[in-house]
This record gives structure tokens, sequence and C-alpha cells, in this order.
């Protein structure tokens, strides 16, 4: 049993070098991610589909960081556990109308 909260669950970071690239921290997931990709509307919630039995929901993404992640055609994801790099992987970014309809 975890003693994480919800709102620890769901923390996330998401930071931009000068090159424009974005990296993004989570949270460590079990399960490596199996062809991953980051779905995202340009509002304040994106997807990322880890795998078929894990998806991870950004919510209240600050709006200075809404147009960079729109912009960018993969962001880099690091998983953390505790202070360490669990993991990190590139994952592609794709844009749609609506996140909404698909969750």
């Amino acid at each position: 049993m975890s003693n994480t909260s919800a709102a620890e669950e769901g923390r996330y970071d998401i930071l931009q070098n000068a090159a424009g690239e974005i990296l993004i921290i989570i949270k460590y997931h079990e399960g490596g991610p199996e062809n991953p990709r980051l779905v995202y509307d340009g509002g304040n919630t994106a997807l990322l589909y880890r795998s078929r039995e894990s998806a991870v929901l950004l919510e209240e993404i600050n709006a200075k960081a809404r147009t960079p992640l729109k912009s960018v055609n993969e962001v880099l994801m690091v998983e953390v556990e505790g202070d360490d790099v669990a993991r990190e992987y590139k994952v592609p970014v794709r844009i749609i109308k609506n996140l909404e309809s698909v969750y």
C-alpha cells in the first residue's frame, strides 16, 4: 500500500533549455514505457500514454509552458524515484484538437 497522496501522484515539472527542448519530470511508474506518446491540445492538460496499461494525466499546465510544449515534436521524459532518476526516454508529441474527447 502506498502512502503517496493524489497530489504527489500527479506532480510533474516541465523545463525548457536554451535550445527550446522540453524536459518533463514525473514520478516513477512500474513497468517500462512501450511506444509512449504525449497527446496535447494546447490547453491546460496533456496525456502521457506510457504503455497499454499505463497513462499519466498532466493537469494544470502553466500558461507559459503551453506554447513551447505545443511547438516541439518530442519531449524528454524523466521518471524519478525519491531523489534518483529511475529512467529517461524520448516521447513524441501528438497535437490533437480536443484532448477531452480522448479521456
